[in-house]
């Protein structure tokens, strides 16, 4: 089946200067700069001896996975069943998935699946859990790989302390059809905290905490062979505090507003290149000092608030959503607004579930489109 972006747009592939010729609002990937960002993380990971499980929920890509591997990634995380499933029917054999899969008809689907890729691994943060997937195993005649998820104090998902960790382990290590692979510790709340400092500092302490479950599990003849966590916003510190084995980071791939203004490493400059990018048009041109484009409320995530213009206003220009499908950008005091059929290229302020409203990535070298790649997992949220 033809998908819309290639139908519209799959002419223009070679083309020199097709990008601006591509319908929008259109999701743009920059190819140099993806591929930069992946290796920059990739180099990082090496010269600080930890591996990287990067988290697919950010670009929910075969394509960009198998970039990702190719430049040394273990394999990639998983947030949903859904998603594992979409990119193992695309050929991707390393899966990780980090959100308890419970209901009997969703383990009915974990087994099937991982009868099919070579390398699958799911958290648990329940006794009840371990025992309903230890006997879907044992009937399916095929180990299942689990990694113990602990709560970092945000009360999402994860063992409650470090004593239900212990005997969740415990009660993993003696179901046989159960491989008991490591634990999990995901620091949400501290990703986006936007002083390296306070990051820092933070992060220390709730490693400390991570540190004396280590410690309790190791003297319990439990020691984890996989510590796994960590994300875009805390990959530097996580690495130099060395406790983590491989890092779940997830949105360096593109970046986004949110993780934009974070300082990642104490250099008070970026580290990663806004790679992915909305390309929208002026469709209405009448008010003084205002145009309105042709991206709103549905072509981007929104809980960030308005996006930042990447190019195409003058400096300084904002914008503000006016309803649906479309955006406001208001030019400064003084500067000309741009004109009636414009390209406005905006950087999104949350980029996981903005990817997850698009069918295609349009992947451009400067102004050329160059290829389309479907968003594999959109919507696979099950």
């Amino acid at each position: 089946m033809t998908s819309e972006a290639q139908r519209l747009h799959g002419h223009l592939i070679g083309q020199q200067g097709s990008r601006r010729s591509l319908n929008s609002p259109s999701l743009v990937l920059d190819l140099e700069m993806l591929d930069r960002n992946i290796a920059e993380m990739a180099n990082f990971a090496k010269a600080h001896n930890v591996k990287l499980r990067p988290h697919s929920k950010t670009h929910k890509s075969a394509d960009i996975a198998r970039r990702q591997m190719a430049a040394g990634a273990l394999g990639v995380c998983c947030a949903k069943l859904g998603e594992a499933e979409a990119l193992g029917e695309a050929g991707i054999q390393s899966l990780h998935i980090t959100s308890p899969v419970v209901t009997p008809q969703a383990i009915a689907r974990l087994v099937e699946l991982n009868g099919k890729v070579s390398d699958l691994m799911l958290v648990v943060d329940h006794p009840d859990n371990a025992e309903a997937l230890a006997s879907a195993a044992a009937k399916a005649g095929r180990l299942i790989a689990v990694i113990v998820d602990i709560d970092p104090g945000i009360h999402r998902t994860g063992t409650a302390s470090p004593e239900a960790t212990l005997e969740l382990v415990q009660k993993i290590a003696n179901l046989k059809s159960l491989k008991y692979a490591g634990v999990q510790f995901y620091c949400g709340r501290h990703q986006h905290i936007v002083d390296f400092k306070q990051r820092t500092a933070e992060i220390k302490e709730r490693t400390d905490y991570l540190k004396g479950i280590l410690d309790m599990l190791g003297a319990a003849g439990l020691k984890p062979a996989i510590v796994s966590g960590s994300g875009t916003g805390t990959h530097y510190i996580d690495a130099k505090l060395g406790v983590f084995t491989e890092l779940q980071v997830g949105s360096y791939v593109f970046m986004d507003h949110d993780y934009n203004v974070c300082d990642l490493r104490g250099l008070d400059k970026p580290t990663f290149e806004q790679a992915l990018q909305i390309d929208a048009r002026v469709v209405s041109a009448n008010t003084p000092g205002m145009v309105t484009v042709d991206a709103g409320l549905k072509a981007m995530a929104t809980e960030k608030g308005p996006p930042m213009i990447l190019k195409g206003a003058a400096p300084g220009a904002t914008t503000r959503f006016m309803g649906d499908e479309h955006l406001a950008v208001i030019a400064p005091e003084g500067q000309q607004a741009p004109r009636l059929g414009d390209q406005v290229i905006l950087v999104p302020p949350h980029c996981d579930p903005t990817v997850n409203l698009y069918e295609s990535y349009n992947v451009v070298k400067g102004d050329t489109l160059v290829e389309i790649w479907p968003v594999t997992a959109r919507g696979r949220s099950r």
